[in-house]
């Protein structure tokens, strides 16, 4: 009897290892639902936007034509100075705005109108303008001998010079008399004064430097082209004198010479004439602004 006992003991356990055996295995071989991960969603990072590109201030350049108006009586054979002046000075302003880059260009009249010469610089002190260009025709007095043989070009800058050479600033500067407040206009100048010049030399140009720097680039360019050169002056222009920028007139011939006239009448000449200023331009901008 204990005999039968011990033998059903053994077959349960025997059966009861093979149970737990195979519910092992299949256990083992039933696929497993992957436990999900848990991420943490991190917060869309805003899109910064595309910085633009810096704005580079425009080289703002007043072109002068000078006189107009009232004020025109220099000529030569067959042209007015004032009318010579305009013409150069639009072809001067339309070539630098497309040859020129980064430029804007301000005319200080577009048309035959009397525009007094405090109101001309008022223009380019009021524009913040980078260059104040002014564009006259020489002429020798109609009494002089031999006025029809003088020829060349030159440019002038504000300053006081000698009282025995401001001829050029004598004519020029005479328009003020057709301005009515004339002497409230120049802080008490006379144009028929001599000694009144150093009215005028003692409104200084803090941009002489530059000012000597560009008119000496323009006449460079003239020489390159065979023009004759009468160099850089300094003289009591009232039109440069209260300049807030560099500063120069450019006398581009003598319309008292009639192969000048000629010349500065002409397509070819004028268009010379533009390049030249135009080219004196280019470089004084890439001296003063390498980059």
């Amino acid at each position: 009897m204990s005999e039968n006992i011990k033998n059903k003991t053994a077959f349960r356990t025997a059966f009861t290892v093979l149970f737990l055996l195979s519910s092992s295995y299949i256990y083992a071989q039933t696929p497993q639902q992957a436990q999900p991960v848990q991420q943490q969603i991190q917060p869309a990072q805003p899109i910064q936007p595309a910085q633009p590109a810096p704005v580079i201030k425009p080289m703002i350049i007043v072109i002068d034509a000078g006189h107009g108006g009232r004020d025109g009586s220099t000529r030569g054979l067959f042209s007015k100075e004032k009318d010579v002046a305009l013409d150069v000075a639009m072809l001067l302003g339309q070539t630098v705005e497309k040859e020129v880059e980064n430029t804007k260009v301000i005319y200080t009249r577009t048309e035959d109108v009397f525009i007094p010469l405090y109101e001309r610089i008022d223009i380019a002190n009021k524009a913040h303008a980078d260059l104040f260009i002014s564009i006259h025709c020489n002429s020798m007095p109609s009494s002089m001998r031999g006025r029809t043989e003088t020829s060349g070009v030159e440019t002038f800058v504000s300053g006081s010079g000698r009282l025995g050479e401001q001829e050029t600033a004598a004519r020029e500067n005479a328009v003020i008399l057709l301005e009515k407040d004339y002497k409230d206009n120049y802080d008490g100048y006379n144009p028929n004064d001599p000694e009144s010049f150093i009215v005028l030399s003692l409104m200084k140009n803090a941009y002489r430097i530059q000012s000597i720097k560009l008119a000496t680039l323009i006449q460079q360019q003239y020489i390159k082209v065979g023009r004759v050169n009468r160099g850089v002056k300094e003289q009591s222009l009232a039109v440069l004198a209260r300049a807030g920028m560099p500063a120069v007139l450019t006398e581009i011939g003598f319309i008292s010479n009639p192969e000048e006239e000629e010349y500065i009448n002409s397509l070819s000449g004028r268009q010379e004439i533009v390049q030249n200023i135009k080219n004196a331009i280019q470089e004084y901008k890439k001296q003063l602004f390498p980059n």
